[in-house]
């Protein structure tokens, strides 16, 4: 059974606001875009979030069959404070406070991203590209674009002309649904605005001020490129001028993906990407997560449940299922009742996977097929398919995983024959339930021990209850309760399982 038998795959373009059908460029092969860290501090959830859900679009794609470049950037230069074209470098200022080297805050932060990324479980890139690595890239297209005539130098800083792209029959704004009248009403003086043709013309280089750390020589003196160009420069180089998916958190839709698209068009004459797609907030209890409001946390505060807002440590499985209970364009509200559920639903599952592995097909004579069943099953398997398809809905996804964990839990327990499904069916759910959590959903186990040490110790359990010595029997049981396991000691098993 494959996905290609069941609807096609739809992704939510926010260039075109509707769901689109995904046909890439040059099947089977896909190319896509992610925005990475500014790596100047420790990741937030929120950066989480997003990598998280295209994780899952990579892994899906992967899965159904197509070959996926991945390209997801370290952004080590030009991201400035406030995201606009003024004020300091966010790497500059966090290395002048720490007393670094700039680079020494590039690599601490872009290791800690490192790390979280692989906690959570989430897959490397194809390919992570640095800003600093491209500069020699982007210096190119700033000229390319001034011989162009849409971007002009003022007083060694290079600024994209929107007007001169806009008269191009372009459209700056669309993306974002902003228009152009409203965006100049709302635009502040700030500084460096005098060097600017029209207030919206965006930097693409920036001449630098003494005292700025992070510089390098240029056709128009030392400065430093501006936020939105490595991202044109690299996802051009390793995807070409035109690929398939471009994507972000919501946040980055304007400016920065906006002024993507200007530079990228004006560079090709081609729209640079097929399909955009942006993932939703954080909140914390109803409230927007803010540093300034006291109630965000970083991932290992979550894992160590040390912070005022948190009831309990939740693991990183907890926290990937919990992420994954939404789709990826609704807003993710925290809360410990919604992380304690997630606890359960995650243990519940996990005990399926364990259990999955473990059964096998038995053949019986004089058992009826149960029809309605094997039709369920092949039902829950399809509307799997079905959820990912309709824009990678993992809500819906979840429900008919958990309609397969019934029919896994049935057979453990001896309430449903193998032989009932037809070896055919059972393999399909055994098989596929453990490459929807693993392989599509990026779950897997959490064991502080691993399977053979547990099944020993409950070896031992079976014996001291056999020979009555029930403080032993106590004593592992109480083991199993620190692991976050359960014995189940029934009259006619005796098995252990994730405390749900």
């Amino acid at each position: 059974m494959t996905a290609q038998t069941f609807q096609p795959l739809k992704i939510f373009n926010t260039l075109t606001r509707k769901k689109d059908v995904f046909v890439p460029i040059a099947p089977p092969y896909v190319g896509m875009y992610v925005c990475g860290p500014t790596v100047y501090n420790n990741v937030h959830l929120g950066n989480i979030r997003t990598f998280l859900s295209f994780d899952i679009l990579f892994r899906y794609l992967t899965h159904i069959g197509y070959k996926v470049r991945y390209v997801r950037n370290i952004t080590d230069v030009g991201h400035l404070v406030g995201d606009g074209d003024a004020g300091e470098d966010k790497i500059g200022k966090m290395a002048k406070l720490q007393k670094l080297e700039p680079m020494e805050i590039v690599q601490r932060y872009t290791n800690d991203f490192h790390e979280v990324t692989a906690i959570f479980n989430l897959l490397s890139p194809s390919i992570e590209p640095t800003a600093t690595g491209h500069l020699i890239e982007q210096i190119e297209a700033v000229q390319t674009l001034i011989d162009k005539g849409v971007a002009y130098e003022s007083n060694g800083s290079v600024y994209f002309d929107i007007n001169k792209y806009q008269a191009g029959g372009n459209e700056y704004g669309k993306l974002s649904g902003r228009i152009i009248e409203d965006l100049l009403n709302e635009t502040r003086e700030l500084d460096g605005q005098a060097e600017k043709r029209n207030p919206l013309d965006f930097a693409l280089w920036k001449k630098a001020n003494p005292e700025h750390i992070m510089q390098w020589e240029s056709p128009w003196g030392k400065g430093f490129p501006g936020w939105h160009l490595e991202c044109t420069c690299m996802s051009a180089k390793y995807l070409g001028k035109q690929f398939d998916i471009h994507g972000g958190g919501m946040d980055l839709k304007f400016p920065h993906h906006e002024c993507e698209i200007a530079q990228g068009k004006s560079l090709t004459d081609e729209e640079p990407v097929r399909y955009w797609m942006h993932t939703n907030m954080l909140t914390v209890n109803g409230q927007k997560m803010s540093k300034s409001l006291g109630n965000s946390f970083l991932p290992s505060e979550l894992f160590s449940g040390n912070h005022e807002l948190l009831d309990q440590a939740y693991s990183p499985m907890t926290v990937r299922f919990f992420m994954l209970q939404s789709q990826y364009r609704s807003t993710l509200d925290f809360s410990n009742d919604a992380l304690k559920a997630a606890q359960k639903g995650y243990k519940k599952l996990a005990n399926g996977l364990r259990i999955a592995k473990m059964l096998t097909y038995t053949h019986e004579d004089g058992v009826n097929p149960d029809e309605a069943k094997k039709a369920d099953i092949e039902k829950s398997i399809e509307g799997f398919y079905n959820a990912m398809n309709d824009d990678l809905n993992t809500a819906v996804a979840f429900a008919n995983l958990f309609n397969m964990l019934k029919y896994i839990n049935m057979l453990n327990m001896g309430q449903l024959k193998s032989a009932a499904l037809g070896e055919a069916v059972f393999t399909s759910l055994k098989e596929q339930f453990v490459i929807f959590f693993e392989d599509v959903l990026g779950l897997k186990e959490e064991l502080a021990e691993g399977h053979a040490i547990l099944d020993g110790m409950l070896k031992l359990y079976r014996e001291f209850k056999l020979s009555q010595n029930y403080e032993k029997v106590d004593e592992i049981r109480s083991y199993f309760k620190n692991q976050g396991l359960v014995i189940r000691d029934t009259k006619t098993r005796i098995d252990w399982a994730y405390e749900e």
